[in-house]
């Protein structure tokens, strides 16, 4: 097995992209993540695969260990396609590559499928949407009439307010929330789904809502049917922020498409069911190699 390595690369526009490289094998699988992280849903993905494939993890612009780009703007899901190739293009992966994307990483793998199919070997959404992130959360259309609002008041205060969101998302009443209302409390652990909310605490709350508009405007619906590559995608029937019809029609528009409905599963199911995401994940991926 190769040894751990991260570093730090400058972007198409000299923004800063860390990365960090694990593990060794064939195939190369590029984890993307959601807005707002920064790893914390490959908690039991990584170790699971690493013995076995080369597993790169990267962070976006304005996320984690990356630096904000120096135009405020560029922090669309366009500019995070364009990231994912630089990455890849330091990290030397020559072949094409499996590109899994959680959440708004949906949106960022189909968006650079689209544009680069020769460098992608397959593809694994979960539990995501292909486009426009914030039209159908909860399956209902306030938070699409709200958000220019939110965007709005965040842009404009939320620099000033930032101490107290450090201290609300810290808090046990933020976990609180996220159990009642959003994951599935009966499946998750404090300890899996805490580092969400601490690097939630950390982030610049522009960049956020910025990287959220990005999502809410970006759309990979129409390119769906084009897509050639083998596709396994994972969706939890009690996902309240992407729900489960929206992977059903993906999984009907992208030819040849697989999909993998995890019951009771919620935005979070990575880490609420792994050993199932990741034996079917396994299974998925030798079947690949058997392929080629």
């Amino acid at each position: 097995m190769d040894a751990y390595f991260e570093t730090t690369i400058e972007s198409f526009d000299k923004t800063r992209i860390w990365y960090r490289r694990m593990g060794s094998g064939a195939l190369t699988l590029m984890l993307c993540d959601g807005v707002g992280c920064d790893g914390y849903v490959w908690k039991y993905l990584i170790p699971y695969f690493e013995g076995r494939y080369r597993l790169i993890h990267w962070n976006y612009r304005g996320h984690g260990r990356s630096g904000p780009p120096a135009e405020p703007d560029r922090l669309g899901i366009e500019e995070c396609a364009e990231d994912l190739m630089a990455v890849m293009d330091h990290a030397g992966v020559d072949e094409p590559a499996v590109l899994l994307g959680h959440s708004m990483g949906v949106q960022v793998i189909l968006e650079f499928v689209h544009r680069w199919p020769e460098r992608v070997r397959a593809l694994v959404p979960l539990t995501g949407s292909y486009g426009k992130a914030v039209d159908h959360v909860h399956d209902a259309d306030w938070l699409k009439k709200l958000f220019p609002l939110i965007r709005e008041a965040g842009v404009r205060f939320g620099r000033q307010l930032q101490p107290l969101l450090r201290e609300l998302f810290r808090s046990e009443f933020a976990f609180w929330y996220a159990r009642k209302f959003e994951i599935n409390e009966s499946l998750i652990r404090r300890e899996d789904f805490f580092p969400y909310l601490e690097h939630l605490s950390r982030m610049d709350p522009v960049i956020f809502l910025k990287t959220l508009e990005g999502a809410a405007r970006h759309t990979a619906e129409p390119y769906l049917p084009e897509i050639r590559v083998p596709t396994l995608i994972v969706a939890g029937t009690h996902d309240r922020f992407t729900p489960y019809w929206l992977s059903q029609r993906m999984h009907a528009l992208i030819p040849g498409s697989e999909l993998l409905t995890l019951p009771l599963g919620s935005h979070t199911a990575p880490i609420e069911l792994p050993e199932l995401v990741n034996l079917r994940i396994e299974r998925f991926l030798r079947e690949l190699e058997a392929k080629k």
